[in-house]
């Protein structure tokens, strides 16, 4: 089950996905020039939920408008985010040692993600949020794989930049070699828990200088210390607008 988000993979990504033997039926694929994005694609995935538990599909797969973000939705209608198609990829490659070096994730990666990978023995470095900060430290690093929680991934083997049809083709191809459902390829990755939480500042505040308060930082010392190598606390300031 493809969504295409009413966006600009709805008439290749089809293509390719029968041309590669899949049986696809579609939703987001009426592009009027006016409803992309609008409720269904990776930034509303319940529209795929649906659809792949209605039709009993094996898998589903949703893009963003400009076809650069991926996520999938497993059989029994369960999101599949970013953090789990870097599991997914790097687990492959990394089996038939083609994975060339280590992942980069961000300051919002899973931390249950960073733990799997390190359980694999493969290194993983946070970047800032965005894509342009995941793909430098890639360059810098000398590695191939990396992306975002919300399904931006960047597959340096084959290509320079995220593109979702690419990300996607990757985790197929890992469950056709492997004969296995999302669900058991998954078995290795315990995400944890994760609350984000959006603090609303009084007009005309600093947000950085708040971040700086004593009290805060006391605070987080406290909670960090209690969480030990369990967890972590990430305070961002908000991005200012373009």
């Amino acid at each position: 089950m493809l969504d295409c988000a009413h966006g600009a993979t709805y008439h290749i990504a089809p293509s390719v996905f029968r041309e590669l033997g899949a049986e696809v039926s579609l939703i987001g694929a009426t592009p009027d020039g006016l409803n992309i994005n609008r409720e269904v694609g990776s930034t509303h995935p319940a529209a795929l939920r649906a659809a792949v538990i209605q039709q009993g599909a094996d898998l589903g797969v949703a893009f963003d408008g400009d076809g650069d973000r991926v996520l999938l939705v497993d059989s029994d209608g369960r999101e599949i985010d970013g953090d789990d198609i870097l599991y997914l990829i790097a687990r492959d490659r990394h089996a038939r040692g083609e994975l060339g070096g280590g992942v980069v994730g961000t300051l919002m990666t899973n931390f249950g993600l960073a733990a799997a990978l390190e359980a694999m023995g493969v290194p993983f470095e946070r970047a800032k949020v965005g894509d342009r900060y995941v793909m430098e430290r890639l360059a810098i690093n000398g590695w191939q794989l990396g992306g975002e929680s919300s399904g931006h991934i960047v597959c340096g083997h084959v290509q320079t930049t995220g593109d979702g049809i690419v990300s996607a083709l990757q985790v197929l191809a890992f469950m056709v070699r492997e004969g296995k459902s999302l669900q058991r390829l998954l078995d290795g990755l315990e995400k944890a828990p994760q609350a984000l939480v959006n603090v609303r500042l009084t007009p005309g505040s600093d947000a950085r200088a708040v971040m700086a308060m004593p009290a805060l930082q006391e605070t987080v010392s406290e909670v960090e210390a209690e969480l030990g190598d369990e967890g972590r606390v990430l305070l961002r300031p908000p991005v200012p607008s373009r």
